[in-house]
């Protein structure tokens, strides 16, 4: 399933890095920038988290609150999260559904993708990296964020 622009996307509910459930819905208050990695603690990934965290004031000044997501477990989010000083949820998605619903699902497991969510659950903004060494930085982020409002 290709998720398009302007369309509804998944509502899903993960276990968050603080042990809990989250829904998508019931979460959103304004938009939500979900971020899809493949994996705690690799370089690129490490990367990208820590240069959202950078910029999370500009994030939340717009109005975007930042979710990442990938396969690994809540423990290996609760401790990268705790390394990196991450202000962010990270969520689990252990058996790799919810990146299969979102199209963001390969021969190695979760590919690098982020989506933008308004409050209604629909999509304004999309981006699926071909090559996973590749990331959307925040700066690029925050032009497309502003671009779509």
């Amino acid at each position: 399933m290709s998720l398009e622009i302007g369309k509804k996307v998944p509502d899903f509910s993960l276990v968050a890095d603080n042990g809990k459930p989250y829904k998508l819905s019931s979460q959103i208050k304004h938009q939500i920038l979900l971020v899809f990695y493949p994996g705690d603690g690799t370089p690129v990934c490490t990367n990208q988290l820590t240069d959202y965290r950078d910029h999370y004031k500009e994030f939340t000044e717009n109005k975007v609150e930042i979710v990442g997501i990938s396969t690994n477990s809540v423990s290996s989010h609760k401790n990268f999260k705790k390394a990196h000083d991450l202000p962010f949820t990270l969520l689990a998605d252990t058996d790799g559904k919810v990146s299969k619903e979102y199209d963001c699902y390969g021969w190695f497991g979760t590919k690098r993708a982020v989506f933008l969510v308004d409050k209604d659950l629909t999509l304004k903004y999309k981006h699926i990296e071909s090559v996973s060494i590749f990331r959307r930085t925040a700066n690029e982020l925050l032009d497309a964020i502003k671009a779509s409002n």
